[in-house]
């Protein structure tokens, strides 16, 4: 009998075993999409616990756990890791043929030599044996993308974030992975969300502009794109809830904005003819710039209290 997700797992043939083991498993790794946060590649992050490197901050796992009808307190709340953990092991056991389900017990095996299955009875034997394994030297922040043979990674980043993070690690002769910025303008373009003007508030400035028009925030952008190129950017990554369009003038896009600045609502149509005409003048300006274009439908990190 195969043991568990053994090292054939999901080669159904002997062509898939021949190019997975003798081509592509000791490729390099070359990540123009992640969620990885470059603080904590910058500064070589130790993990406290199972929970640390593996919940936080994960909102696949977190909507996965909401749909388990876990409470938001063993989620993003103040309960213990040793909890939250066991909560995530309680919700895993019911999600057999979800990729989460293959990831983590890929993640285990490779990384903390547990061939087991995780679900709530095992769940405290694993949370011991993963910590201890995290103690090791050679499980840092770091050391885990080294061994995963992680040539670049590319993280996303708002157009506001300062990079500082990736200037440090690109200045650190120790570590010989590239870290980039990908540009990811979603929040530029949520008119319709309660945050959208503070947002440009603080996008201002960083751009040293008061930005009281449609023409200006445009301006913004570009000088921020700008600065995302100086600091490697060759990527863009902007997620969409649908596909806009709807053909719109630029008169148009400045009265839909002065709509949003006085807090009037705007209407849907609105909304996509706005959404419609920034992302054909940004993406003109990262067609200049020589960037590369990624675009996700529907992929929302910020689910809490959906049904």
């Amino acid at each position: 009998m195969k043991s568990f997700m053994n090292e054939n797992f999901l080669l159904s043939n002997q062509t898939a075993e021949l190019l997975y083991h003798n081509y592509a498993k000791n490729m390099p790794i070359i990540d123009y999409h992640c969620h990885l946060n470059p603080r904590e590649i910058a500064k070589n992050r130790r993990f406290e616990n199972i929970t640390r490197v593996w919940l936080e901050g994960d909102h696949y796992k977190w909507r996965l756990m909401r749909a388990n009808g876990i409470d938001e307190e063993y989620i993003t709340g103040d309960a213990e890791d040793r909890e939250k953990f066991l909560m995530w092991a309680k919700t895993l056991e019911k999600c057999i043929g979800n990729p989460l389900y293959h990831w983590s017990h890929l993640e285990l095996q490779r990384y903390f030599g547990y061939n087991g299955i995780l679900c709530e009875k095992t769940a405290p034997e694993v949370w011991e044996l993963c910590n201890e394994r995290l103690d090791s030297p050679d499980m840092c922040a770091r050391e885990l993308i080294k061994k995963s043979n992680v040539h670049l990674i590319c993280t996303t980043d708002d157009p506001i974030d300062s990079l500082k993070w990736h200037e440090e690690i690109s200045q650190d002769n120790s570590f010989d992975v590239l870290v980039l910025p990908t540009w990811r303008p979603d929040r530029a373009f949520a008119i319709d969300s309660p945050a959208f003007c503070d947002y440009l508030l603080s996008l201002g400035e960083v751009t040293h502009l008061k930005i009281s028009s449609f023409q200006t925030l445009c301006l913004a952008l570009k000088r921020r794109m700008g600065f995302f190129q100086e600091h490697g950017c060759c990527i863009s990554d902007h997620s969409f809830s649908h596909i806009p369009w709807k053909p719109c003038s630029e008169e148009d896009a400045e009265a839909i904005f002065s709509k949003v600045l006085d807090e009037r609502p705007i209407s849907f149509e609105e909304r996509m003819q706005f959404e419609t005409l920034l992302d054909e003048l940004t993406d003109a300006e990262i067609k200049i710039l020589t960037a590369t274009a990624q675009a996700l439908l529907d992929a929302r990190a910020d689910s809490e209290g959906e049904n």
